[in-house]
């Protein structure tokens, strides 16, 4: 019969005598030669090249022979068995492979599992040579395995079982999800996991690259989360005797706005503990999103590889595992599909581990509850966030600006540190002043892109310069209010009346009083579109003037407490009951202010320690006014004839003073009797206002 010569070089494909062997298995115990030899000749002419069948590659049609060639096959294979059946792996992957054995305890078997998942994996040709095997359930895994291994197939079960440790480490799981060829059965650590186990020999914890990495330095020192103490004097000494104990399932979930520094709270633990700290990474060695399923391998090798390790881990961004479902279309979360493993990893696993989230929203309450601790990071109170602008930017803000930067109830340490660097990196193109405006102005941007209110650029808390409670029309002696609250330090005041009568100056006042900051909200801060949203904002803002020590003034709380009798929706009901509640356990001064007291619920009207009424200026308060705002003007004392129009403005009050004065700005006042005419243009635009308009 005549033969043509192979057009291949013996060299075409430089292959291990290991790799030989699977391939010669895979044809020949497992019937691959069915799909790799047809009639006519091959389906892969490489393979039989590098097999020792290239002498049979391109004959004529009538020159090949079937039988000749599967005979000729078997003996290659009987040959390969006597003289490769021992023969090593590529050193970098054996050297790698005996190093994770050495990390996580692999048994041998576990060892020829992996050396084979990551050549499938590496080697084109295998992989080809496996579909010829063609779509394959987990059980034909085991027995397909059981022949390129030579093992016994209950240790490949056993091995590849969710109890094993290749399952438990995440180096090697099998996917059971339906059928697929041979090399998807097979799920590594990671995408680059074969690759780097092939081509790179170094520490173990290298492999991880891309799903695992070392944490970097802290930039916040514990100091800087004193606004967190009571949960930190809990998980300090919690996670140091887990640590020097070897205490298992240590799990701590910590939620936050992002930007309230809960990486760099997870960092400064582990440096105050002494430990290593592992973050699991969100996204791989392309900087491509990795999905939650690849995460959770990616921690559990975590686990494996650092359990005897001083260490800490942090998985960040936890919604990619706990909220990635979609309850519209019925799809479940990741932690809902492996219930079961997430539940027994929380109790079990070695390393205690830090869980981040921006939201505990939607995270299903079974799980919640088997966290040891679960606790919110919260934007720091004025004061750390006045320390943080401090020790950030302090050379390159002044003290008034770190003050009124600081006001800024939502400014996260990230934000802070963001805008810091960038100037940094052009400080010497700006200037000093330069610097100023533009670490103020990224700030503005970037709390408004977060939909936050943007700076001020003038102190909203500051008091009028001509400022005392006896300017005040109210039904209550203030100046004796604050001396009785400022020896309780508690209480609870409602303060009403028609708009500019001084409710909220008045606040701003005795806050200055009890030598406490001031936290004013709105409506509009705490009303929001999303049902449940109002409670939990109303909630947030008791707990933040708690934290704060600062005095709670919560103005148009008639949004609040409308008489539950006339409710028409379950969230108008809810939302009272929320307000009153926080009253009752709020224990410092609380001042809610209204311009409409008729209306308002009469169980929120009997948890009022004091309600006080403020009105229109008395004609002798407008008077007194006149006269001292002619005085800061540097205007002429008023003659005595204006005295009688000043006593027809019978709707005045201290905001048409301040707006008086803010229009002076621009439009000059220049003598007493046009400060009295403006007054009069306040009054008689109001609603039953009197007085005719003057004219400067």
């Amino acid at each position: 019969m005549a033969r043509r010569r192979s057009r291949y070089t013996a060299n075409a494909v430089d292959l291990d005598p290991i790799i030989l062997l699977w391939l010669l298995r895979i044809l020949v115990p497992l019937g691959g030669h069915r799909e790799f030899v047809r009639s006519h000749g091959f389906n892969n002419d490489t393979l039989a090249e590098v097999i020792g069948l290239g002498h049979w590659i391109d004959p004529s049609p009538n020159d090949f022979d079937l039988k000749a060639v599967q005979s000729e096959l078997r003996v290659l294979h009987q040959k390969a068995e006597k003289q490769w059946a021992k023969a090593p792996l590529p050193t970098r992957l054996r050297n790698n492979v005996g190093k994770l054995s050495d990390l996580v305890g692999l048994s041998a078997t576990d060892c020829r599992i992996l050396e084979f998942a990551v050549s499938i994996h590496n080697e084109r040709l295998l992989d080809d040579t496996a579909d010829w095997l063609g779509q394959i359930s987990s059980v034909r895994v085991f027995h397909a395995l059981s022949v390129i291994l030579n093992l016994p197939e209950p240790e490949i079960r056993a091995s590849l079982s969710a109890q094993g440790i290749l399952a438990r480490s995440g180096l090697v799981s099998v996917d059971r999800s339906g059928t697929s060829r041979l090399r998807g059965k097979l799920d590594l650590l990671s995408n680059d996991f074969a690759d780097l186990m092939a081509s790179s020999e170094a520490d173990p914890i290298s492999l991880l690259r891309g799903t695992v990495s070392a944490a970097g330095p802290s930039q916040l020192k514990l100091a800087d989360y004193s606004h967190i103490n009571p949960s930190l004097e809990i998980l300090r000494p919690y996670l140091r005797h887990a640590s020097t104990t070897g205490r298992r399932g240590v799990n701590i979930f910590l939620h936050g706005a992002p930007g309230t520094g809960k990486s760099q709270l997870a960092r400064a633990l582990a440096d105050e503990l002494g430990c290593e700290l592992f973050e699991v990474a969100s996204d791989d060695a392309d900087g491509d999103p990795v999905n939650g399923e690849r995460r959770l391998r990616a921690f559990r090798a975590a686990q494996s590889f650092f359990a005897q390790r001083q260490a800490l881990i942090v998985f960040d961004e936890v919604e990619d595992v706990f909220n990635d479902g979609d309850s519209f279309f019925g799809r479940k979360s990741t932690a809902q599909v492996r219930k079961a493993w997430i539940n027994r990893m929380l109790e079990e696993n070695p390393v205690p581990t830090l869980w981040l989230s921006n939201s505990i929203d939607g995270l299903d309450p079974a799980f919640i509850r088997r966290f040891d601790m679960v606790f919110e990071l919260p934007v720091p109170p004025k004061k750390q966030r006045e320390r943080i602008l401090q020790e950030s930017c302090g050379d390159l803000i002044d003290a008034a600006s770190i003050s009124r930067i600081a006001e800024a109830e939502s400014l996260a340490p990230a934000v802070v540190a963001k805008a810091s660097s960038v100037v940094r990196s052009i400080r010497d193109d700006l200037g000093q002043k330069g610097c100023a405006a533009a670490f103020e102005r990224l700030i503005s941007n970037t709390l408004e892109a977060q939909g936050h209110r943007p700076l001020v650029q003038n102190d909203t808390n500051r008091l009028p310069e001509i400022y005392d409670p006896c300017f005040i029309n109210a039904d209550a002696d203030l100046a004796s209010v604050a001396a009785g609250l400022v020896a309780a330090q508690a209480g609870r005041l409602c303060l009403y009346g028609p708009p500019g009568t001084g409710k909220t100056a008045y606040g701003r006042w005795l806050a200055e009083q009890l030598g406490i900051p001031l936290l004013i909200k709105r409506a509009s801060d705490l009303m929001s579109m999303w049902v449940g949203e109002n409670e939990k904002n109303i909630a947030r803002a008791f707990r933040q003037a708690d934290q704060d020590g600062a005095l709670l003034l919560i103005d148009e709380v008639d949004s609040f407490l409308q008489d539950r009798r006339g409710a028409q929706r379950g969230w108008e009901v809810s939302m009272v009951n929320e307000m009153l509640t926080q009253m009752e356990s709020f224990s410092g001064v609380f001042i809610a202010s209204t311009n409409l007291m008729t209306g308002l619920d009469q169980a929120a009207l009997r948890r009022f320690d004091l309600k006080v009424k403020f009105d229109f200026l008395r004609p002798e308060q407008v008077w007194e006014l006149v006269c001292r705002y002619c005085k800061q003007l540097n205007l002429p004392a008023p003659q005595p004839d204006l005295l009688t129009r000043t006593q027809r403005l019978q709707r005045l009050t201290p905001g048409d003073f301040a707006a008086v004065l803010r229009q002076h700005r621009f439009r000059p006042i220049q003598s007493p009797v046009t400060l009295v005419s403006a007054l009069e243009a306040e009054c008689a635009v109001k609603e039953g206002g009197k007085g005719s308009i003057g004219f400067l």
